[in-house]
C-alpha cells in the first residue's frame, strides 16, 4: 500500500489525539454531503493542505514508440485525507490531456504556407522541437478546487508520447482512445499501475470507488469521449467541453482543405509537433512512424477528400460500444472546434438511447456548462444519487443572445423541435444587393471574381463587389428563431479546374463595432465544388460545365432581431479559412437553381410574417 508522508504525520497525530481522549470527534467520519441533487461543499474535504497527492504510472495494452514494452501513461491524484485516515471511498473526475507538460513555441514556418494553387501541397514547412515542463508529482491543478472539497478524487494523465508519458502521439490515433481506457481500467482495478515508470512496484486505488468520469475543454474535451467510445466499464458519464470529434472536420470542409479559424495553414501534422512532449529520446521513432509516414500518406492536402485515413479518426464512427452518458457543451460561434462536432455525437447518443443533454452559449471557443448542471450529471452518475437529471423533459439548455452565459434558456431539444425547413432562393442583383425570396423570380446567372485580398468582412459590408454575390431578406417586421443546420444548394461553374466556394449566412445592416459576437455572422460554411459527388473522390471541373453542390452550415440556435435583415453571401476564397489562390477563378451562379434553406422556429408561416 502506497502510504503518503502526509498521511504518516496524520495517522501519527491521530493516535495523540486518541490518547489524550478525543477519539470521539474522529469517530464522526467526513463524507459527501447532498442538497438538491448536488454534491455540496464539505469543510473536511477543503483544506488543501490535507490533501493527499501522489503520481504513478499506468500499463496499457500497447507500445507505440517502439521500444518493446507495453507503454505507461503517467497518473497524478489528488484525493481528500480521509480515503487515507478513514478509508473512505471516493468516485473519480478524470481529465486527461496532450497539453500538461507544455507545447512547441510559435515560429515562423510551423504552419503550412496557404498561398498557392488548389491542388497542390505547398512548401516543407519547420518542425518545432516541445521543450517539456513540469514536475512530479503535480501533473495538473485543473479542476482540483472545484471537485475534490465536493467529495471527488480528481485523477489527471498525459496523453500517449506527452510529459512523461510513454509512447508516441497520434492526434486521433486508436491509442489516444485505449491511454484513458487503461486508467479508468486502473482505477477500477483491472490493470496494474506503478510507482515508477520503469519500476515493477505495484500501486492500487483502493480508494476509488470504481465509478469515473471525465471532463475537459477543447483537446481534453476529445479525449472523454475517446475513452468512453472504447465502452470501458466503469466510465459512468462524460461532460466534454468543445470538443474535437473529428479530425476531418476539424482540417477539411465537404472535400475543401480548410483552417481551424485562427489557425491558418494548421493540419494534423502541426499538432501533432505542438503536442509531441515525451522522451527526447523516442523522438525520432515516433517523427518517422507517425509524422512522417502514417501523417504524411494519409492527411492528404491536395485533394482534400475524406479517406480511411480521416475515417479512422472519426469518433462518430466508433460509438458502437459507448455507454456512457453525456452532457455536452460547445459555443455556436466557436470556428476553431465548430459547432458540428459536438451536434453530430449529441445527435448519435441520442439515437443510441443513451442518457444525453446539451448545452450550447453563444460565445467562441470553450465554456463550460453552469457548475450546477455539471454538479447533477455528476452527481447522478458517480454518488448514485436520484436527483431526475435523467429524466429531464428539456435536453438542450440554450443561453440567448443578450443572457447571462450562466444563465440559459431550456429547450424540449436541440434543434428547436419547432423549427421547420423553409427555402429561400436568390433574386437578381447580388454584386449590389439582391433579393432574398420565397420565390422563385430570376432565371439569371450571375458571376463572382475571387480574389482572397478581401476578407469576408469587407465583402460583407460593402455596398456593391464583384468579389461575391450577397442576396438579403427584407426587413424583419418581427424577430426570426433560427434553430438547426440551414442548407446551400449551389449551381455554379468555374472558369478553372479548382475552386474555393464560401458561404456566409449575415445578419444586415453590418455593425463594424459589435456589441455581441452574434451581431453579424449568423453561421457559415465551405465545400469544394470538385466533390460535388462524393466527399471520398472529386472530379476536376470543366469551365462552362454547371455543377450541383449540396452542404450544410454550421449548426445554430440564434435569434435575428426585428430590423435586421438576412444575407447569404457567395463568395470564393474565405482569407481566415482557405486556400490562397491567385485571384481570377470566375464562378457563374444560376441563380434558378440555388437555394438556402432555413431551420425557422414556427416554419415558413412565421418567415412570411416577419418578412411582410
Amino acid at each position: 500500500m502506497f502510504t503518503s508522508p502526509k498521511t504518516k504525520v496524520f495517522l501519527g497525530l491521530s493516535l495523540i489525539v486518541t490518547c489524550f481522549g478525543f477519539s470521539q470527534s474522529l469517530e464522526e467520519k467526513a463524507k459527501p454531503v447532498f442538497k438538491d441533487g448536488q454534491a455540496q461543499i464539505v469543510e473536511a474535504f477543503s483544506a488543501p493542505n490535507k490533501w493527499l497527492r501522489h503520481d504513478l504510472w499506468v500499463e496499457t495494452e500497447f507500445d507505440t514508440d517502439g521500444d518493446g514494452e507495453k507503454d505507461r501513461m503517467h497518473v497524478s491524484v489528488t484525493r481528500p485525507v480521509q480515503t487515507e485516515s478513514e478509508g473512505l471511498k471516493l468516485p473519480v473526475i478524470y481529465v486527461t490531456s496532450p497539453y500538461f507538460a507544455g507545447v512547441a513555441a510559435d515560429a515562423p514556418g510551423t504552419m503550412w504556407n496557404v498561398k498557392h494553387e488548389l491542388g497542390e501541397i505547398g512548401e516543407e514547412r519547420f518542425h518545432p522541437e516541445v521543450k517539456r515542463r513540469g514536475k512530479r508529482p503535480i501533473i495538473s491543478n485543473s479542476h482540483i478546487r472545484k471537485w475534490v472539497p465536493r467529495g471527488y478524487i480528481v485523477v489527471h494523465s498525459s496523453s500517449p508520447g506527452t510529459g512523461l508519458s510513454d509512447g508516441a502521439p497520434t492526434v486521433g490515433g486508436t491509442n489516444e482512445s485505449l491511454a484513458p481506457k487503461a486508467v479508468i481500467d486502473w482505477l477500477c482495478g483491472r490493470v496494474k499501475g506503478y510507482t515508477e515508470r520503469n519500476g515493477d512496484e505495484e500501486i492500487k486505488a483502493y480508494w476509488s470507488t470504481g465509478k469515473v468520469g471525465m471532463t475537459g475543454t477543447s483537446y481534453n474535451g476529445t479525449l472523454p469521449l475517446a475513452a468512453a467510445t472504447t465502452g470501458v466499464d466503469g466510465l459512468e458519464v462524460i461532460i466534454p467541453i468543445a470538443p474535437n470529434t473529428s479530425y476531418y472536420h476539424y482540417y477539411r470542409s465537404n472535400g475543401l482543405v480548410r483552417s481551424p479559424g485562427g489557425y491558418l495553414g494548421e493540419d494534423i501534422d502541426v499538432l501533432y509537433d505542438f503536442i509531441h512532449s515525451g522522451d527526447e529520446s523516442k523522438r525520432p521513432y515516433n517523427n518517422k512512424t507517425v509524422r512522417d509516414t502514417e501523417m504524411k500518406n494519409g492527411m492528404d492536402r491536395q485533394t482534400g477528400d475524406l479517406n480511411e485515413f480521416w475515417s479512422s479518426r472519426d469518433y462518430l464512427n466508433q460509438m458502437k460500444n459507448m455507454k456512457a452518458a453525456m452532457l455536452m457543451s460547445h459555443g455556436f460561434n466557436d470556428w476553431n472546434v465548430m459547432p458540428e462536432h459536438s451536434y453530430r455525437i449529441y445527435k448519435a447518443a441520442k439515437d443510441k438511447g443513451l442518457p444525453s443533454q446539451i448545452y450550447y452559449h453563444q460565445v467562441g471557443h470553450g465554456g463550460p456548462p453552469p457548475i450546477e448542471m455539471m454538479n447533477k450529471w455528476f452527481t447522478k452518475y458517480l454518488h448514485g444519487i436520484d436527483n431526475g437529471v435523467d429524466k429531464e423533459e428539456n435536453k438542450a439548455y440554450i443561453v440567448r443572445e443578450y443572457d447571462d452565459r450562466m444563465k440559459p434558456t431550456a429547450y424540449k431539444d436541440y434543434p428547436n423541435p419547432e423549427a421547420k425547413d423553409v427555402t429561400l432562393y436568390l433574386n437578381s442583383g447580388g454584386n449590389t444587393l439582391g433579393k432574398l425570396e420565397l420565390e422563385k423570380s430570376s432565371s439569371n446567372n450571375e458571376t463572382l471574381v475571387d480574389d482572397v485580398s478581401f476578407s469576408g468582412k469587407d465583402l460583407a459590408s460593402s455596398k456593391s463587389s464583384k468579389n461575391r454575390l450577397l442576396y438579403v431578406s427584407s426587413e424583419l417586421t418581427e424577430d426570426v428563431h433560427i434553430s438547426g443546420l440551414a442548407k446551400a444548394s449551389i449551381t455554379l461553374s468555374s472558369s478553372k479546374p479548382s475552386a474555393n466556394l464560401s458561404v456566409w449566412l449575415v445578419s444586415l445592416p453590418w455593425e463594424n463595432s459589435p456589441k455581441k459576437i452574434t451581431d453579424n455572422i449568423i453561421t457559415r460554411g465551405w465545400a469544394d465544388p470538385k466533390n460535388y459527388k462524393s466527399l471520398t473522390d472529386e472530379e476536376l471541373l470543366k469551365p462552362g460545365k454547371f455543377y450541383t453542390v449540396n452542404f450544410e452550415l454550421q449548426p445554430d440556435d440564434q435569434i435575428i432581431r426585428k430590423g435586421q435583415k438576412i444575407g447569404v453571401m457567395i463568395f470564393s476564397s474565405d482569407k481566415d479559412f482557405t486556400l490562397h489562390p491567385e485571384a481570377g477563378t470566375e464562378l457563374e451562379i444560376k441563380l434558378n437553381e440555388t437555394s438556402i434553406t432555413l431551420p425557422v422556429v414556427g416554419g415558413k408561416a412565421k418567415y412570411i410574417e416577419a418578412t411582410n
